[in-house]
């Protein structure tokens, strides 16, 4: 549990009159009483009207807008800059070589100061009139995190299809099975938070996929306090949606690395996940050109291995190091033949030590998976260095987890200055 008194001067304040409990620090320039952090991609139509709902829904109240953005094409950076640099409350955090909306809204935390944040998207699909609500109810009570919920008794899914409910449905009741506290909606993006429950759980959050919610929810040692409040989920009316088959994927290995993250790597489980599926492919290409074709086994066997070790690599780069991707023909090709050379090397091993525990009378099949496991991680680790870990910021474009922990002095900014864009590159290396 967390302890309140990060932000005690705020207890029993109204949304309206939160920047006043603050005490003299809450002027305008000087720390804000909420900074609310948005990810965009390709939202250039709906950044200036969000700011505009804000400045509606939030009078009053001192609060500043963090808006990272994954280096969109469409625009969106050009007005994200201009509007900055006419209203000191509009931040822009553009990232160059990362992508992923929950790293994206943790390095947003990481650039802020206040006491308070929350999260929304862009899409203008989230009510952004809740926000004085949500931010009463947690300074009113003694809860770490207040949930924008779209399945309480007055809240709604707006006009999902039933496909995209049902999938929701299950990806809530899957999400259930893990988390201490009961929730309608554990799958919300929509959210506000304590800064003091937030720094529980960054150490060991996962950064995986899009539900930032449910990963920090999972990822607090000692639990956190969450309220609810209703909302209905309106309809998007620019841009497009991000939700594709990515997302799940994303989602499911949220799940797992919480699950026995702490036990077995998830990129590891992935990468044996991929091998496993490689010896499929060995023996179905050793079978046809063996015993369908009449090839002789030695080329049969060696085609197969080639086969088998070309679809590893390429099912790797697209789904266990996705985030680290070689993208281009030197790239992938420098990286297939580093890939080559390691599993050669992870062949040697294995067979070796099958063979060395094979003869000291242990029976075959322990011998063997010896040697597969000795195999496994041996390829893992070394591909994990010479083939994606090595690679240029260039060449890997959408790391997901954060890299670059950004944070930001809360000196009084002068009234007359603009907030500068905060502009950041991959590092060279992790």
């Amino acid at each position: 549990m967390t302890d309140p008194s990060g932000i005690s001067s705020f207890s029993g304040a109204s949304a309206a009159g939160a920047a006043d409990a603050c005490g003299p620090a809450a002027t305008r320039g000087a720390l804000p009483a909420l900074s609310i952090i948005v990810p965009t991609f390709n939202e250039r139509d709906n950044v200036g009207e969000l700011i505009s709902r804000l400045d509606r829904c939030l009078a009053g109240l001192d609060w500043e807008i963090v808006f990272v953005d994954d280096d969109s094409r469409d625009g969106t950076v050009d007005v994200l800059r201009r509007l900055s640099r006419t209203d000191q409350r509009v931040r822009l955090l553009h990232r160059i070589g990362r992508r992923g909306l929950a790293s994206a809204v943790v390095e947003g935390i990481l650039a802020t100061t206040s006491p308070v944040v929350a999260v929304l998207d862009c899409d203008l699909q989230h009510d952004e009139t809740l926000l004085p609500r949500m931010l009463e109810r947690l300074l009113a009570s003694r809860c770490d995190v207040v949930v924008a919920s779209r399945y309480m008794q007055s809240g709604g899914v707006g006009d999902w299809n039933e496909r995209r409910q049902f999938v929701s449905r299950i990806a809530t009741g899957l999400a259930g099975l893990l988390l201490r506290a009961k929730l309608t909606d554990p799958m919300s993006g929509f959210f506000m938070i304590r800064r003091s429950a937030f720094d529980q759980a960054v150490r060991h959050l996962s950064n995986q996929g899009y539900k930032i919610l449910l990963d920090i929810l999972l990822s607090a040692p000692g639990g956190l306090r969450v309220e609810e409040v209703p909302y209905t989920f309106r309809s998007r009316t620019h841009g497009e949606s991000k939700l594709d088959t990515v997302a799940v994927l994303d989602y499911l290995a949220l799940l797992t690395d919480k699950a026995i993250g702490h036990v077995i790597p998830l990129r590891f489980l992935m990468f044996a996940c991929v091998g496993a599926l490689g010896l499929v492919i060995h023996l179905s290409v050793l079978a046809s050109l063996n015993r369908g074709l009449g090839i002789a086994f030695v080329a049969a066997n060696l085609t197969a291995a080639l086969s088998a070790m070309t679809f590893n690599f390429f099912l790797n780069n697209v789904l266990t190091y996705r985030d680290m991707r070689l993208r281009g023909f030197w790239p992938i090709l420098r990286g297939l033949v580093t890939f080559f050379a390691v599993c050669a090397i992870g062949t040697v091993a294995n067979v070796g030590i099958a063979v060395v525990l094979f003869e000291q009378k242990y029976t075959w099949w322990l011998a063997g998976l010896a040697g597969v496991f000795m195999g496994a991680v041996w390829n893992y680790t070394a591909t994990s260095i010479f083939t994606w870990r090595n690679t240029p910021p260039a060449e890997r474009p959408e790391p997901a987890a954060a890299d670059l922990l950004l944070q930001e002095t809360a000196a009084p900014v002068p009234e007359s200055s603009a907030a500068a864009p905060l502009q950041t590159a991959a590092p060279r290396q992790r």
